[in-house]
């Protein structure tokens, strides 16, 4: 019996314009996500930039707030004010549960981000994965003084990532790092639900649309 066809899907992050937006829906993005307040790394907008792009993103891709509010009450009016599909939490929660913001936000999808730091992001993982609807694994350091909480342009063990996805029934997005050149790599080393890039794909800042589409063919193209 033939093995069936592995479809991986596309979130470009750091969409910062309605140009970019459209490029990116052009080149065939499932996702998109959007940045708010970050205490570090590139693509941080106004919540009123976050919310424009959201409604001009199509029905069909998904609109992805990265919010770095650790506080569920915080969370829940950050993704009222920006009204996008999905929540992307790329820190702990330190005050309420996941199902405080289920409760508050029904149909709004809950992304968990696992920084793969070391193997303890395995265990990370697993708590968390029965309380949202998708992990993405990223190259982040929340333990520093200044939290790295995406957008460092780094890859990280792919190794680990494999072993979270084998190990989790639900899809785990892959980002950290990746490139037109290396993402076919990370898809045959981990194998995941979908991939996500920002830096990448960017030239001075700024989303290049040779990359974008040099980025969009080799996943397309992949085969494993």
């Amino acid at each position: 019996m033939a093995l069936p066809t592995y479809h991986p899907r596309i979130k470009i992050c750091c969409i910062s314009t309605p140009q970019e937006l459209a490029l990116a829906v052009a080149a065939g993005a499932d996702a998109l996500g959007l940045v708010a307040r970050m205490p570090s790394g590139p693509g941080v907008l106004p919540d009123d930039q976050v919310r424009r792009l959201a409604q001009l993103t199509p029905p069909a891709v998904g609109s992805f707030l990265l919010t770095s509010e650790t506080d569920t009450s915080a969370i829940i009016a950050h993704q009222c004010r920006t009204g996008t599909s999905t929540l992307q939490i790329v820190d702990r929660l330190s005050t309420g549960s996941y199902q405080d913001l289920r409760t508050a936000l029904p149909g709004i999808q809950l992304v968990q981000v696992i920084h793969v730091v070391d193997e303890r992001a395995e265990e990370e993982a697993h708590r968390v994965a029965p309380h949202v609807n998708a992990i993405l694994l990223d190259s982040g350091n929340p333990g520093l003084a200044v939290k790295e909480l995406g957008g460092t342009g780094r890859t990280h063990n792919w190794a680990i990532s494999r072993r979270i996805r084998d190990g989790l029934n639900m899809p785990v997005f892959l980002a950290g790092g990746l490139t037109p050149d290396n993402v076919q790599d990370a898809l045959a080393a981990v194998r995941p639900f979908a991939v996500d890039v920002c830096s990448g794909i960017r030239t001075n800042g700024h989303l290049d649309p040779v990359k974008l589409r040099r980025f969009v063919q080799a996943v397309r193209s992949f085969e494993g």
